[in-house]
């Protein structure tokens, strides 16, 4: 049965420990699971000690936990320098740590290349060979983790290695890993495809997360995304797997200014979460009566 949570970028970049009311509140509001940013950049001890206290906080509220993470530009998979990819390599097993540490058996996002890093021009053949050995070799330490490798593809403002259901899903088939699998986010499908249908039904034989995020990143079901298309196609491609909802707002400022938000998107995250959540069951609730 599809779980349904949300994305705590709205209110922080890095999950930490004092987030306890709003776990509560999300889970008074009616959500299943939570979606962590995980910032962390090593996954000593301490660190793990920490996501295993924040999990068992949203454990013993009843939420269940997913986690997220980008690249960050100097330790990409695509770099040209083979130290910082080992160093991309070696941060995303930290990555991984984490999130086990934190119960999550999915770690979703674009974690193939650095973060709004340009050449200004397309991959190259190399690039993408270097990313697919990398992705490769962090699927099989995340097997032994239990953690799957959900990859989003972003739009063309924040990537060039993979932006659009074509290229994730070769990716994923390079990859050939049982443990790299495909996200899929509204937000970027919006802007680089020219149907969202059927997009998700080129996805869907890999697809393990989905995020649904509105064309100006404020409550779903209030922009103009086609959501009944969204949800008629993960109800043809028979997806049972976690919805989570991402909105991003002026606040933390660092990530409103990495996701260019520069005006108030929603009155609070908490309002945010409690009307995309409405919007989400009505829409489950209109295919489960068709």
């Amino acid at each position: 049965m599809t779980k349904l949570g949300m994305n705590l970028f709205a209110w922080t970049a890095a999950t930490h420990e004092y987030l306890s009311d709003t776990l509560s509140y999300l889970r008074q509001t009616g959500f299943d699971f939570v979606e962590l940013p995980i910032g962390d950049t090593d996954a000593g001890p301490a660190v793990l000690s920490k996501w295993e206290r924040i999990g068992q906080q949203a454990s013993t509220l009843g939420l269940g936990v997913q986690t997220c993470a980008i690249l960050p530009p100097d330790r990409s998979l695509i770099s040209p320098d083979n130290e910082q990819r080992q160093a991309g390599i070696s941060y995303l097993r930290a990555m991984v740590d984490c999130s086990a540490a934190a119960g999550s058996t999915i770690l979703m996002g674009p974690l193939y290349a650095g973060f709004c890093v340009f050449t200004g021009k397309p991959a190259t053949d190399e690039e993408w060979n270097w990313s697919v050995k990398a992705m490769r070799e962090v699927a099989e330490y995340a097997e032994t983790k239990g953690v799957v490798l959900a990859i989003e593809y972003l739009n063309r403002f924040e990537t060039y290695l993979l932006t659009c259901a074509d290229e994730l899903v070769r990716y994923v088939e390079a990859v050939n890993h049982p443990y790299c699998r495909a996200a899929f986010d509204t937000f970027h499908a919006n802007i680089e495809e020219k149907r969202i249908g059927e997009a998700i039904r080129k996805v869907a034989p890999y697809l393990v997360h989905v995020q649904i995020s509105e064309n100006d990143r404020s409550t779903p079901g209030q922009g103009h995304i086609n959501f009944e298309e969204v949800f008629a196609a993960l109800q043809d491609a028979g997806y049972e797997g976690p919805i989570a909802i991402e909105a991003f707002g002026i606040n933390p400022p660092d990530l409103a200014a990495a996701t260019h938000i520069f005006r108030p998107m929603f009155d609070s995250p908490e309002q945010l979460a409690a009307d995309g959540l409405q919007f989400l069951k009505g829409r489950m609730i209109e295919l489960l009566n068709n």
